[in-house]
């Protein structure tokens, strides 16, 4: 590799690991914040909370790298247009192939990254979410049950708790079970804790009584040392844990079980994640390309244009909200499959045919002169109505 290029590369490589880093902590920290009702609604601790954060990460970063890419590119060729570097290169008698190199040695490492990710760590990571948030719906006491709150279980069934006690007995519980027709239990309990029995949990209460009325107002109290109550009636089928398809590994999909019951039911949605797998990593070097057809020709900055790192991921977005759209639909609709391929294959087949054909990727220069004529005149109707809203005159020649 020439110097020139490893120079581009550390460049580029400098934007992108900037760009990822806090495109991804912009990103993570927003889909957390939709899953903050684990924590609160649930009362797992905090270490379980970090623990399913860090496992959103994944499913993340194969989103998030393409546009790393795209901005590290964009805005690495137009610093060094606007240095002049760009220039100073081509005058020197290199080909454009000393600018796209570097770039698309980028591009194909961080769609290999990519690629690893998105098959190879994100459903293992999605499998250990679920299982997270399945155990913790198993745990009456967590998922149900917070100090001081009446909570409804089940139709005619409502726990209280007053206090969790560090040993990790409860203290103060309040049980109202209606379900069976004529007939109302009411269950007052000093102290109390969860027990595991013959693989069944019970919550064992301790110094209570128990209210018991049966239709006709007949009412009878009973006082009772120890009492079990099964918990098995307040979520019998939590435990189970169902994977779809974006939780199976890419063996599964390559060679899906025909037994598998969520396979059975949705056979399509398993296709359609086997082809956004396969062609999702292509993103990162499609937006490579784009950027490259936007920004990477040597053009003087005082040309009235938008800012190339604009152009290029306002493509990049319409790009991948095709590819999105296409991936969505095909869940459903098996025709839409050779979409997925066919997004990313378009807008590389296109950027590439601008770079070949030394054109830029950019509003044609009559828009631009639309567009800036349009703000220009926007910039002085503004300037005009704060003079007349502030009492100044109005400089001659100039009207409202």
């Amino acid at each position: 590799m020439k110097v020139v290029e490893r120079y581009i590369l550390r460049r580029a490589f400098g934007v992108f690991a900037a760009a990822l880093f806090w495109t991804l902590a912009i990103v993570w920290t927003t889909q957390v914040l939709t899953r903050i009702d684990f924590i609160t609604t649930s009362g797992q601790s905090a270490l379980a909370f970090f623990e399913l954060a860090t496992l959103i990460l994944p499913s993340v970063i194969p989103v998030v790298i393409p546009f790393a890419v795209a901005i590290a590119v964009a805005q690495t060729l137009s610093m060094m247009n606007t240095d002049s570097e760009l220039v100073v290169i081509s005058a020197a008698g290199a080909s454009r192939l000393t600018t796209i190199r570097p770039i698309m040695i980028l591009a194909l490492a961080a769609a290999v990254v990519s690629f690893a990710v998105d098959n190879g760590v994100d459903p293992y990571a999605r499998q250990r979410a679920r299982e997270l948030i399945s155990a913790a719906r198993a745990d009456l006491l967590s998922t149900v049950v917070q100090e001081g709150t009446f909570r409804k279980v089940d139709d005619g069934l409502y726990v209280q708790i007053a206090e969790r006690l560090p040993d990790g007995r409860l203290s103060g519980i309040f049980v109202a079970d209606s379900r069976t027709p004529g007939l109302d239990l009411v269950y007052y309990a000093k102290e109390g804790v969860v027990l595991n029995r013959d693989g069944r949990n019970v919550l064992l209460m301790g110094d209570g009584v128990v209210h018991r009325k049966v239709v006709g107002g007949e009412l009878s109290v009973i006082r009772f040392g120890t009492y079990a109550f099964d918990l098995a009636a307040f979520n019998p089928d939590s435990e189970q844990v169902y994977l779809f398809a974006k939780d199976r590994t890419l063996g599964f999909l390559l060679n899906p079980d025909p037994h598998d019951p969520v396979y059975k039911n949705s056979p399509q949605e398993f296709r359609a994640e086997l082809n956004l797998r396969l062609s999702e990593w292509s993103y990162a070097i499609v937006f490579a390309l784009i950027a490259l057809a936007v920004a990477g020709d040597a053009r003087s900055h005082r040309e009235a244009r938008v800012h190339p790192l604009v152009t290029a991921l306002t493509i990049c977005l319409i790009a991948r909200w095709l590819g999105f759209l296409a991936a969505g639909k095909a869940q459903t609709n098996p025709a839409y499959d050779v979409a997925v391929y066919a997004v990313p294959i378009a807008f590389a087949g296109v950027s590439v045919w601008f770079i070949t054909s030394l054109r830029s990727m950019e509003p044609p220069p009559a828009w631009m002169e639309v567009i800036s004529g349009t703000f220009r005149w926007l910039g002085e109707r503004i300037i005009l109505i704060r003079h007349r809203l502030l009492g100044h005159r109005v400089p001659a020649g100039r009207r409202i």
